[in-house]
Formats: C-alpha cells, structure tokens, sequence
C-alpha cells in the first residue's frame, strides 16, 4: 500500500491519480498518521464499494462496543447463548 501526505494532495496530484489507478488503493496521512483511505472504483461499482465500506465500519464498531462490553464485565456472547440453552431446556 502506499502513502501520500496531505501535502502531496497539493504538490504532486498527478502522482497521486497514478498511484490509485496503478495500486487501486492509497492511505493519506497528516502529520505521519492515516487519515484517509482512497479507492479506485468504477461508476459501476460506486453503490456496491460504498456499501461494503459501510458494512465494513459497521462491523468495526460492534466488535468495538463488544469489546468494550466485555471488558467491563458483560457476559460475552458465547455465554448469553447458553442462558438462553439452559433456561429454554428448563422451559419444555
């Protein structure tokens, strides 16, 4: 993967457009951190590439929030299931 500075962006975005093209993905960092992530996409596949970034970030988020929630002490999912087992089996 290559990186560009946010700087690059104004200095040399002929090398930028050539990278993407070439590579099909490039990071942009400010202040030697990532900040963006580019891809090439196609206007054919803009819809399909936007929503598996979405699902992509959404998935991040709930792994984020379960580990949180685990951390602090919430059961985590595998024993949740075997509540629910457990208690289902008492109930037939």
């Amino acid at each position: 993967m290559h990186f560009f500075t946010a700087r690059d962006i104004r200095t040399m975005p002929k090398r930028i457009w050539e990278s993407l093209s070439e590579n099909g993905e490039l990071v942009i960092t400010n202040n030697g951190k990532p900040q963006a992530l580019m891809l090439d996409i196609s206007e054919n596949s803009f819809e399909d590439v936007i929503k598996a970034v979405r699902q992509a970030k959404a998935m991040r988020a709930f792994n984020s929030m379960r580990g949180k929630a685990a951390s602090r002490g919430f059961m985590p999912a595998k024993e949740v299931e075997a509540e629910i087992r457990a208690y289902r089996r008492g109930k037939v």
